[in-house]
């Protein structure tokens, strides 16, 4: 197809609570959302998942929206014509990114599959029409907080509760709701706050039957968390670390991992997701789909992602009144711990553009 228009939009959604991890506290979603049109005048939506800061990643909202503007819309306007499937090797030349590209793969494959008449779910070979939903629990401020709103969740069916971790709120923190709910999955996220000095401290959470520890050192330390997976029994997984295919052969080749957490904005978009999945799923390694704090437009393209095979975990793919008391989209739902994989063409949904001009900080608008 031939892109005739791109709008770069940043909107501010606020959260329904703070969400505080080992790098910060987030009250509120400042999104970068990307809307493609083609020659046919067909939209295709998607949001760029990188937060305001470089905290959880070195992109943030403003970088992308430069290399957007300067580098990587350029490049594709370039082409006569252009596909999804075209968008990562034209961008390869422009080093790192994978957020920004992620986001333009993703608005243009959207629009590409509606013209084609198809879902997203269908295009990526889904083998579910529902997925299992988990919940990300950030970091309260004290354990009687912690209980209550874990409560709240376990109440409403989630089917695994995730707990983020840091020095100094660890251990006690995962006693404690593990003596609360002695079955239920657990599994907890550290967001590089440790160091290797921190193996034998990690390796006390053993004890309490977790599902995995995710990213518990910098994510260049594949050599560190090799060397922290030979003494736990929990299960290791990367997730900061995970930034293509490739990333995640090396290690799971070195053993640093055993589990993958595959977000499609840190890899640079689904179909490299779809390639991280393929070779997880031909090795029985075991893989989920994080959260980055989506709006449903990001939400609804996951959704598709996690109901492959492979996707044997419950991910981070929460109701939309999770994080939002109103979302940009028809809100995500859960029923009985699930949440159904949209089937409309494209990635299945459309904002509330109503809403959507209510809470926009910004908008760009480039021609063809």
């Amino acid at each position: 197809m031939k892109l005739k228009e791109i709008e770069l939009r940043i909107i501010h959604l606020p959260l329904v609570r703070p969400f505080r991890t080992s790098f910060g506290t987030q009250t509120s979603r400042e999104v970068l959302m990307i809307k493609v049109t083609n020659e046919n005048g067909t939209v295709g939506w998607a949001e760029c998942v990188a937060m305001s800061e470089p905290l959880y990643s070195p992109e943030y909202v403003i970088g992308c929206l430069d290399l957007m503007k300067r580098f990587l819309i350029p490049a594709l306007k370039s082409k006569q014509e252009i596909s999804a499937e075209d968008v990562p090797t034209v961008l390869k030349p422009f080093l790192g990114g994978q957020m920004a590209k992620a986001a333009l793969e993703t608005a243009i494959l959207d629009a590409q599959l509606r013209d084609q008449k198809i879902s997203l779910a269908s295009y990526l070979g889904t083998t579910k029409n529902k997925v299992a939903c988990g919940v990300s629990v950030g970091i309260a401020n004290n354990l009687e907080a912690l209980g209550e709103e874990v409560k709240s969740y376990v109440d409403a069916g989630y089917r695994r509760i995730k707990l983020k971790i840091e020095p100094g709120w660890d251990i006690e923190a995962v006693k404690f709701i593990r003596s609360l709910y002695p079955e239920i999955p657990l599994q907890v996220d550290a967001n590089q706050a440790y160091s290797r000095a921190d193996g034998k401290h990690l390796a006390k959470l053993d004890e309490f039957n977790l599902l995995l520890i995710e990213q518990p050192l910098d994510e260049h330390d594949i050599l560190g968390h090799a060397q922290l997976a030979k003494v736990m029994s929990t299960p290791v997984c990367l997730d900061e670390s995970i930034i293509s295919l490739s990333s995640a052969q090396d290690a799971l080749e070195l053993k640093a991992t055993s589990i993958i957490n595959i977000k499609p904005g840190r890899v640079g978009g689904y179909l490299e997701s779809v390639k991280i999945h393929d070779y997880c799923l031909a090795r029985s390694i075991p893989v989920w789909c994080g959260g980055m704090l989506e709006t449903g437009i990001g939400r609804a393209a996951n959704l598709a992602l996690a109901a492959l095979p492979g996707f044997t975990l419950p991910g981070d793919t929460s109701a939309s009144s999770r994080f939002f008391k109103k979302d940009i989209t028809t809100p995500f739902e859960m029923v009985d711990g699930y949440i159904e994989v949209p089937n409309g063409i494209g990635i299945g949904v459309v904002p509330d553009i109503e809403f959507m001009n209510s809470i926009t900080r910004s908008v760009e608008t480039i021609n063809s």
